[in-house]
């Protein structure tokens, strides 16, 4: 039988005193009967520290990945401890601004974005829009031809990094649908269409290599594979994305904020990386800040087999 969760799984401000688990000094039952189940359950506190580790690990241009977790009190959250967020949806654009972050303080991301998406960013101001495909330069194109506005760019480029995560959250690898795969030329030639056109001010490069990543050696290979293309180009910016892995189970454990961002400077001053360097840490952020609270409904016993619990969620709340 399963023993009660190590407490370093848990949101930082997580007691239990005589089985009754407590977040932030509020009682877990207390807000199930309140609020009702299912029911997620942040700690702020826990949010407000990861968010200062980030932005004192990497800077003022960290971003925090809203593709983790995302609504307005996070965005405010966020935005108040001197993080940008990076946005991936239109919708994810508004809630942001709604929030009352500046589009100064958002990135936009996204490897389908709509010309309706652009046209939202470049109105909003946004520090920068990633761009993923020529398609999506083709847009920008014609939105320049239309409105004369020259929005700032970052490229996402696939270093050809594996990141020994599960394949289905790897990125950096040369078959991945994301970005312009050095390995190819597309990347080379996206660089040269970006500094010639008069439809955008390219400022940098972009690179993610998966997500649940547990080794700093892979974000240290992609930094290297990086400096190596992007040396001649002499951009002022580089980003490395995010992925940094967080454990879920006893017996796994990660590397922290401080530690990624070490490693990572560590490389860029051994390769000479002359650029500055951003990030854009999301689970690293939320993932132990919250619970989810469930109520037991049917106990079904199967003599000599098994027991089923059910409680009142589903996939919509907790995909396997």
């Amino acid at each position: 039988m399963a023993g009660p969760i190590p407490l370093a799984l848990l949101p930082d401000t997580t007691t239990v005193d005589d089985g009754r688990a407590s977040i932030g000094g509020c009682d877990l039952v207390d807000l199930a009967d309140q609020f009702g189940t299912p029911l997620f359950v942040y700690d702020e506190d826990h949010l407000r520290s990861r968010c200062r580790e980030a932005v004192a690990a990497f800077g003022d241009g960290v971003a925090y990945a809203g593709k983790a977790f995302l609504c307005t009190a996070m965005a405010k959250l966020a935005h108040e401890e001197g993080m940008h967020i990076d946005v991936s949806t239109g919708g994810e654009l508004y809630m942001a601004l709604h929030a009352g972050v500046p589009g100064d303080r958002l990135v936009m991301h996204g490897n389908n974005k709509s010309t309706l998406e652009l046209e939202m960013a470049i109105d909003a101001g946004v520090r920068t829009i990633v761009v993923d495909s020529f398609d999506e330069m083709d847009r920008l194109d014609a939105l320049h031809a239309d409105t004369g506005m020259v929005p700032r760019v970052m490229l996402r480029i696939t270093p050809g990094v594996e990141a020994h995560t599960h394949e289905f959250i790897s990125t950096g690898q040369d078959d991945s649908k994301f970005g312009f795969t050095v390995s190819t030329g597309l990347a080379s030639a996206a660089v040269e269409r970006a500094i010639t056109t008069d439809s955008v001010e390219l400022v940098g490069l972009h690179f993610h290599i998966g997500s649940q990543v547990f080794e700093v050696g892979a974000f240290s290979r992609a930094v290297e594979v990086m400096t190596g293309f992007a040396g001649p180009f002499g951009l002022p910016e580089l980003s490395v994305g995010g992925g940094l892995g967080v454990p879920y189970v006893e017996g796994e454990t990660a590397p922290s904020i401080t530690e990624w961002a070490s490693g990572i400077m560590a490389v860029c001053d051994a390769v000479g990386v002359s650029s500055g360097i951003s990030a854009e840490p999301g689970r690293a952020i939320v993932a132990a800040a919250a619970v989810t609270l469930y109520r037991v409904g049917t106990v079904k016993d199967l003599p000599g087999l098994r027991t089923y619990v059910a409680v009142d969620g589903g996939m919509s709340d907790n995909p396997r």
